[in-house]
């Protein structure tokens, strides 16, 4: 006997929250878009009760909002509420940075000078996508150094909303050059080993970021599909 779509096929609710995930944060569903079950199960090859679970999720994450006989959509980030996220990542993410440098070994030490000198390379030819993406791996690697999950995992939440401001700061004329500065500075600021100057180099580098946000308009356009 067969069917058309079997349980074997049918996804997993991890694996379809990352796809789903992954379509607002590139824009392939936009903010405000309504977030229809039947749609979603048809085109995550999904059951309808995992993605009812995964809308669930994704309102805890801030990436959806749902309201009783509306269903759910995709939820707008404002800009001032990319700033307050930025704000209080620049409290994490500095305390991130300082443990990083009080643990980091040799063989980490170099892999995030070697994240700069990719940094700096995209940044001479003009590769805003790959800054960007190597931006996320600087941080990310820096936060896994620091064994902090606790403030990893608040991080990861509080980027996904933020996103699509973050990479609009990097598309703001002379912002990759600046952005390179920053993060060069951050990388030698934890590779030293002192946690004091790690944490303070981290926070002024994302409170610049605010102030880039700053500069954004208040209606972003969609990520581009490789970031």
């Amino acid at each position: 006997m067969t069917t058309t779509r079997s349980a074997e096929r049918l996804l997993d609710t991890a694996t379809v929250l990352e796809a789903i995930r992954q379509a607002i944060l590139v824009g392939e569903l936009n903010p405000g878009q309504r977030l229809v079950e039947t749609e979603l199960s048809a085109r995550f090859c999904a059951s309808r009760g995992t993605v009812r679970e995964v809308l669930v999720l994704l309102e805890n994450e801030g990436l959806a909002a749902r309201e009783a006989n509306r269903g759910a959509w995709v939820r707008p980030v404002s800009k001032a509420e990319a700033i307050e996220i930025t704000e209080a990542r620049a409290a994490l993410e500095g305390v991130c940075a300082a443990h990083a440098a009080a643990r980091i070994t040799a063989a980490q030490r170099q892999e995030l000078k070697d994240l700069g000198t990719a940094m700096r390379e995209a940044v001479k030819r003009g590769d805003v996508m790959t800054y960007s993406q190597i931006s996320q791996d600087v941080h990310l690697r820096i936060r896994e150094i620091s064994g902090q999950s606790t403030a990893s995992e608040l991080v990861n939440r509080l980027r996904y909303r933020s996103v699509r401001y973050q990479f609009g700061v990097a598309l703001l004329p002379g912002r990759p050059s600046v952005g390179l500065k920053e993060h060069l500075a951050v990388i030698k600021a934890v590779t030293s080993g002192d946690p004091e100057v790690a944490e303070r180099t981290m926070r002024e580098h994302l409170l610049s970021v605010i102030d880039a946000i700053a500069q954004l308009p208040d209606t972003l356009p969609a990520l581009p599909q490789r970031l």
